[in-house]
């Protein structure tokens, strides 16, 4: 069964639910007492992004078509869902199926990165990208690039998903590569714009770390 699924309004209810468990409101901030509202700021676990080993290999977490460095504490699990199984329709978005998550609590934020992959397409990244996006709602101001991953040909989208449930949009960032075996989708998301931002440096980590194999 999937693991917190990223997929239309699903995302927004277990965005919901982690704000719940873990006490994060909406809420002005405290002022501590002298008047003047203090500015939260990022949580900063994952700010220097030290390399904690790497994904994808033989004996890791995660069979991937690509190996990629993880940032230090960030634990990941593989991602496994049967064909009879009631949420198998959510593990699927577009052309790839999620295979890997790589959760951030452990390292102090509240998010993960997620590795999809596909079967072989002829696609490129890009378009790999749009059909991610569009198959997954709620997604607006798409921006795509086409960037290095390693030394790879890779394509990136930047983009906010927004729900009624949530109290404001969710920056979500992603890139793609192709691979022999089919593309390769690796997505950050992220509780708030302060924990996407915080954990940028771990998502920058795999894109330039990213290989084949």
């Amino acid at each position: 069964m999937v693991r917190d699924p990223v997929r239309g309004t699903v995302t927004a209810v277990l965005a919901a639910v982690s704000v719940a468990v873990t006490g994060c409101t909406s809420s002005a901030p405290d002022d501590g007492g002298n008047g003047r509202k203090t500015v939260p700021k990022p949580r900063t676990a994952a700010k220097s992004a030290v390399n904690g080993g790497s994904i994808g290999g033989p004996g890791s977490a995660c069979a991937l078509p690509v190996t990629f460095d993880l940032a230090a504490s960030w634990k990941p699990a593989s991602v496994q869902v049967g064909e009879d199984d009631a949420l198998s329709g959510l593990a699927e978005q577009g052309p790839v199926t999620l295979v890997c998550e790589i959760d951030a609590k452990p390292a102090g934020n509240i998010g993960f990165l997620r590795v999809w992959t596909g079967d072989r397409t002829g696609s490129t990244p890009r378009q790999v990208l749009k059909a991610f996006l569009a198959a997954g709602p709620n997604a607006s101001e798409a921006t795509y690039t086409e960037v290095k991953a390693g030394a790879l040909t890779a394509a990136e989208v930047r983009y906010t998903f927004s729900s009624e449930l949530l109290d404001e949009p969710m920056k979500q960032r992603a890139f793609a590569v192709s691979t022999p075996s089919g593309p390769v989708v690796v997505h950050l998301g992220g509780l708030d714009p302060q924990e996407h931002e915080a954990m940028l440096p771990a998502y920058e980590l795999a894109k330039k770390s990213v290989r084949l194999g």
